[in-house]
């Protein structure tokens, strides 16, 4: 009877114990999800942060590419995930502050928690080298002349819907063409099959090797590294597309594990080699990370895209 007792509470002690240990933040590998196909630049940035967050949190952390409908559908898959830490977004934020605007989603801006903004994609409006125009004002000016559809290959919704606002203006009738991400649009302006192409910072090489040209900045300043190329509104249009990419996870992390991936992403933000990584090597633009200033973020585009929308 003793010994039974005894081995009974060996039992229980060790139960106790490996779900103690279970319950622990990280006990196994993680995920970041990101909405570009292996080679963009978003999904080159959610690998180096993988690779210098799992030093961090002392677990691999693998990279699953979700690409499809601008984001949504990585957002889709983002928002049905355990809420346990595990499964993490890299992300652009249109698809949770623009797109439920425009479209019929099953998830809603409040399902995640927005833990912090990690970079700005630079990004513009490209052409192939040989196109007979050097800005966007010209490109649709050179259609319209000509009495030519102009073929655009769009990123997201939201550049999608600003160059479609553009032609309107311009009268010039445009022909859309969705993509996976910029090397797909890389492909497909140097391969012809696009007149002009809305990409992010992975312009920067293909602008330095010949093939494509930067026609129009679009964010609100000129890009460093091409400084003579205008941005949308010098050139005329009340338009500026922002790229902001920020780590995203489905709503109810526990506190503990909130805290451990707060902890990991404010250690990045103060560590000069991954700021590098994000401005030197990937070229985009620095942002304010921290989850106190992605929430705010958030809520105000999504606020200023929604009104936007009833105009």
């Amino acid at each position: 009877m003793r010994k039974c007792l005894n081995l009974g509470i060996c039992l229980l002690m060790a139960v106790i114990t490996t779900s103690a240990f279970a319950k622990e933040y990280p006990s196994r590998p993680i995920t970041f999800m990101t909405m570009t196909q292996p080679g963009a630049q978003i999904d080159r940035l959610t690998r180096g942060l993988g690779q210098r967050m799992s030093k961090i949190l002392g677990q691999p952390i693998n990279v699953k590419n979700v690409t499809g409908s601008h984001g949504t559908v990585m957002a889709t898959t983002l928002s049905r995930a355990k809420p346990d830490g595990y499964s993490i977004g890299v992300t652009s934020l249109t698809a949770y502050t623009y797109a439920p605007h425009h479209a019929k989603l099953t998830y809603k801006l409040e399902n995640f928690d927005y833990l912090s903004l990690v970079a700005l994609n630079s990004s513009g409006f490209i052409s192939k080298t040989d196109k007979p125009w050097k800005t966007l004002k010209e490109a649709f000016a050179w259609h319209k002349n000509n009495n030519k559809a102009m073929v655009a290959m769009f990123h997201g919704a939201d550049d999608r819907d600003a160059i479609t606002r553009i032609a309107k203006k311009e009268g010039v009738k445009l022909s859309l063409i969705p993509s996976k991400g910029g090397p797909s649009v890389i492909k497909a302006v140097t391969g012809g099959h696009a007149d002009v192409g809305y990409v992010g910072a992975i312009l920067y090489k293909h602008v330095e090797a010949g093939s494509i040209k930067l026609i129009a900045a679009a964010l609100g300043e000129r890009l460093p590294p091409i400084p003579d190329v205008p941005t949308l509104r010098e050139q005329g249009y009340d338009e500026q597309v922002e790229m902001i990419v920020a780590l995203i996870a489905p709503k109810g992390l526990s506190k503990k594990s909130k805290a451990k991936l707060l902890a990991a992403a404010d250690a990045l933000a103060k560590d000069k080699e991954t700021q590098e990584f994000i401005t030197g090597n990937l070229l985009m633009r620095p942002v304010k990370w921290g989850e106190a200033h992605a929430d705010k973020t958030v809520k105000e585009l999504y606020k200023t895209f929604g009104a936007q929308a009833k105009m």
